[in-house]
């Protein structure tokens, strides 16, 4: 009987403290490639919506208590959160989700960024000294963080480090397909020239091959001027943009002022899962941003 009973102590202290592991995904394409990796084995919460600016959250109580019963943050970092991220880590009280411990993850971490400042200077904007953070924006790079992701869980919760793995080679095998799909839709959109509010489209642009002309914003971060929208105009005639893209969170004012004087159709681009009705998840992010993108072509 003693035997028995110490063999159940055992087990229950071997057993995790949670009955499923709660993830912190501070923006929805991170939560969406969770769901897909962990299933009903993750308690997703996101901490933005895809109609909010990620570089400009306000760090509220709320976010806090769901920080403070998380096992695993999963950010974007290179400076995406900075403003808000750092003090909702500290404040938590949660040493488990604290930076360089496997609680906290960094989706920047396992791909190539683009567009990394040469000189450091914040008279240039809004610039990330690791480079641009929309990486998931190529879907190529949704591929690479989720290798990393699925690592991360099978070490942070090792019982179900199998259907971790299991679930991402299932989504990497559709995703595989749906890459060669969108490559075949999206080919008459290379050398498309185009505006864009900010640089949240720089990953996308790279991609399909569009070609970004300028920016709306003078500098990154920076709101669009009268002057510069007008430089934009005036620039048409020897340069001509063929639209001109925001992200659903940006203000439409600036691009549909740009798309009236020029002549070319403003679009609204999801950017992140939730941006628009058809993208619920991350397949249908990009369905919906390359079937936006080709109907503003035709």
């Amino acid at each position: 009987m003693k035997k028995q009973i110490v063999m159940l102590l055992l087990a229950w202290v071997a057993m995790p403290a949670w009955a499923v592991l709660n993830v912190f995904a501070t923006v929805p394409e991170w939560g969406a490639l969770a769901k897909e990796i962990g299933g009903d084995k993750l308690n997703i919460y996101v901490a933005t919506t895809a109609l909010q600016d990620p570089h400009r959250i306000e760090a509220r109580p709320s976010l806090l208590a769901q920080a403070r019963r998380a096992q695993l943050l999963l950010a974007t970092g290179a400076e995406l959160e900075v403003g808000w991220l750092p003090l909702v880590v500290r404040d938590s009280g949660n040493s488990a989700i604290q930076n360089g411990r496997p609680g906290y993850f960094e989706a920047v971490r396992f791909v190539a960024m683009r567009d990394v400042p040469v000189v450091l200077d914040r008279a240039h904007g809004d610039v990330h000294a690791a480079g641009n953070p929309h990486i998931h924006l190529d879907p190529r790079n949704i591929l690479k963080v989720g290798v990393g992701l699925t690592a991360r869980l099978a070490e942070i919760d090792p019982s179900n480090a199998e259907a971790y793995r299991a679930n991402f080679k299932v989504f990497a095998d559709k995703w595989q397909l749906a890459m060669t799909r969108w490559d075949k839709e999206a080919a008459s959109l290379r050398g498309v020239p185009v505006l864009s509010h900010h640089t949240s489209f720089v990953y996308l642009a790279a991609w399909l091959g569009l070609n970004e002309l300028g920016m709306l914003e003078p500098k990154p971060g920076v709101e669009p001027t009268s002057g510069h929208l007008s430089a934009l105009i005036e620039r048409q005639a020897s340069k001509p943009a063929r639209m001109v893209l925001r992200a659903a969170y940006q203000s439409e004012g600036p691009s549909q002022w740009i798309a009236k004087k020029a002549g070319i159709p403003a679009i609204m681009l999801p950017f992140t899962v939730g941006g628009t009705a058809g993208a619920g998840d991350l397949f249908g992010l990009f369905d919906d941003t390359i079937q936006r993108l080709l109907q503003a072509k035709s």
